[in-house]
């Protein structure tokens, strides 16, 4: 029962994010906002809810382990496996002024977690600070692409133009909102309890669950995006979802849940996985920026990474 309730939980929450996406963008258009702000908000934001709400979910049921290495191993995911699968079905080209731009964002973010973490807890002013960077980071983005449209501006307005909706009335799109949210919710307390239920048989920690069960499943949207991108040679796409992705994930996903409830940073992610995130940040801006472009054996260095790194906490859970 315990790997049904993470199924159902995973599920739950890719339906529950779907519905909050679609009523949040229907309600958007209604109210005349662009698709580039829609793209850069309501649609990112979307894709991390899982993420989000699981987090949050995990912090008030008191398991730091899964709350951190959820964001952590998501992270870790997105840059090891999802883009080194994506490169191998296509190398992934980006433009030189998107990444000059996210691709510092994106390091100075996790080096700014690698500190804050090494206080031992996200404390409620750090989720302040980390929600105020991310809404700063918005609205530079959202300036800079509209007074001087690129290919990032135009792949964040198609993220707006593309999510399908229906000609709803309001009170049906805040109804889908709202069931959303009650969908996410429960899919989240469903995914928490069954991992925590399983660290348990198993005899490991929670945050080793945290780190890839929870992480992995959670990633799951991120992984289709990209993999889709990268069939239909939408190379840009497929990093700059990630590289958002992972912006998200630090400043929004731990900036709120430490708003809601400060966590205690377990040691054995400060010991090693928070680092495992920082080297494939810097991986994966070093592969990005030589060349402007993630080659098939580069994302075959990053997909063994990942490998290499599960392997690694499997044995590490079983000794």
């Amino acid at each position: 029962m315990d790997y049904v309730e993470i199924a159902a939980g995973l599920a739950l929450l890719v339906v529950g994010a779907e519905l909050l996406v679609r009523g949040s963008v229907t309600l958007a258009r209604r109210l005349g906002v662009s698709p580039l702000l829609i793209g850069l908000t309501l649609v990112g934001f979307g894709t991390s809810t899982p993420e989000l709400v699981a987090s949050v979910t995990a912090a008030l049921r008191g398991s730091p382990g899964i709350a951190i290495g959820n964001v952590v191993g998501s992270n870790i995911c997105n840059v090891l496996l999802i883009l080194g699968i994506s490169a191998l079905i296509c190398p992934l080209a980006t433009t030189r002024r998107a990444f000059v731009r996210d691709g510092p964002v994106l390091l100075g973010v996790s080096v700014l977690l690698v500190a804050v973490c090494g206080y031992g807890v996200l404390s409620r002013p750090f989720g302040a600070l980390f929600v105020a960077l991310l809404a700063a980071y918005l609205v530079y983005t959202y300036r800079t692409e509209r007074c001087a449209p690129d290919a990032a501006g135009a792949m964040h307005a198609a993220e707006g133009e593309h999510v399908p909706t229906l000609p709803l009335a309001w009170p049906i799109a805040v109804g889908m909102v709202a069931a959303g949210i009650g969908v996410l919710v429960f899919g989240a307390t469903l995914l928490v309890d069954g991992a925590i239920m399983v660290a348990r048989d198993f005899g490991v920690s929670e945050t080793v669950i945290g780190l890839t069960v929870v992480a992995f499943g959670t990633s799951l949207p991120e992984l289709a995006t990209s993999a889709v991108a990268a069939f239909r040679r939408e190379a840009d796409v497929a990093i700059g979802n990630v590289v958002g992705s992972n912006i998200y994930n630090v400043l929004g996903i731990l900036g709120v849940t430490a708003l809601i409830q400060p966590i205690a940073v377990p040691a054995e992610i400060m010991a090693f996985d928070i680092w495992v995130m920082l080297a494939a940040t810097v991986l994966l801006v070093v592969f990005a920026l030589t060349g402007l472009r993630v080659n098939r054996w580069e994302g075959g260095v990053l997909l063994a990474g990942y490998v290499g790194y599960v392997g690694y906490l499997a044995r590490f859970a079983l000794n």
